[in-house]
């Protein structure tokens, strides 16, 4: 039971929500860094299989440095992104991210080569991998599983949102029943869940987005990141942002929603992240998430001001 009068052991005033550094701090016994890698996966929603054009919000090169440059192995991108990391913070020990696109859209084999190659590093301990919850069949979770047993591994699913009407506007190709039942099927196999959520999807009140925290706290999760919508140039969102069809949300909007979501979540679960941007020369909109500092000092702030921390409004914690 997690109590409303005080605060749960592993949090404190000064760092009132479970924060992914401290985990990995914890876990390793120092501090880890992500490495990202990029295989030139495609999604279900691009090729056609689902759909076509993929979510109206995304391009890849936003947020995946490895896809704005000339491609390269997955050895060598971690390889560079260790010296680059090792040289810039002294760090020692790295997960490989597998970030852009749905990085379990492919063969098994295929699958396995990629992940053994960015492995093969002495300093890397664990995989994190992004995809969709449509792409995670058994075979793929038996892969995944494999390495597990000897290294940490995270499987981020993307979720969005609970509601399946904005699903259907962002073109996922998927809805809400898809991710229930993907989580379902990693349990038993030593894997980290994360969820990635959206706040600010156009139609959303915020009493759909705190809904989307109680389904949350109610499925058997490990963690999860946080992201404000944000408008990203050439996408088709930029085309609707121009036409006046979607809002982006004010900052200290966001700063409020964010702590309301985090009050609901159980304190076991780690926050990977808590706000989503893009390099300046690709983001149109807002522009104020490009002060990262700034906003999570934000958020720390409003949580103290209320007195408050992740999982205060939980009426319970759900087992685990």
């Amino acid at each position: 039971m997690v109590s409303p009068d005080a605060m749960p052991a592993g949090l404190s005033p000064g760092m009132r929500y479970n924060a992914f550094s401290r985990f990995l701090k914890n876990r390793f016994g120092t501090k880890v860094y992500r490495v990202t890698s990029d295989a030139g996966f495609t999604c279900p929603n691009v090729d056609g299989t689902v759909a076509g054009g993929g979510c109206v919000y995304c391009d890849n090169r936003s947020f995946s440095p490895n896809r704005r440059l000339p491609r390269v192995t997955i050895r060598e991108q971690v390889r560079r992104g260790v010296t680059l990391l090792q040289d810039r913070y002294r760090a020692e020990r790295f997960l490989a991210y597998f970030q852009a696109a749905t990085n379990t859209y492919a063969p098994v084999e295929k699958l396995r080569r990629l992940y053994d190659e960015a492995l093969e590093h002495p300093q890397i301990v664990g995989l994190a991998i992004g995809t969709r919850p449509d792409c995670v069949p058994e075979p793929v979770l038996d892969l995944v599983q494999s390495y597990a047993r000897e290294r940490y591994v995270c499987l981020e699913l993307g979720l969005q949102s609970i509601h399946d009407r904005s699903l259907d506007w962002m073109n996922r190709g998927h809805h809400f029943d898809a991710f229930v039942d993907a989580v379902h099927r990693c349990q038993g196999r030593g894997l980290d869940l994360c969820a990635h959520v959206i706040l600010g999807l156009p139609g959303e009140t915020r009493e759909d987005m705190l809904a989307t925290a109680r389904a949350l706290a109610a499925l058997p999760m490990d963690a999860v990141k946080i992201h404000n919508l944000h408008v990203v140039r050439d996408t088709p969102m930029e085309s609707m942002y121009h036409a006046g069809e979607v809002r982006m949300l004010e900052r200290e909007e966001y700063v409020h929603l964010v702590c309301d979501f985090l009050e609901l979540l159980p304190p076991r679960m780690v926050i990977h992240r808590l706000n989503g941007d893009a390099p300046p020369d690709y983001l149109v909109a807002p522009l104020w998430c490009l002060d990262k500092p700034r906003l999570l000092d934000s958020i720390r702030a409003e949580l103290e001001r209320r007195d408050s921390w992740q999982g205060k409004k939980m009426k319970s914690e759900p087992e685990a």
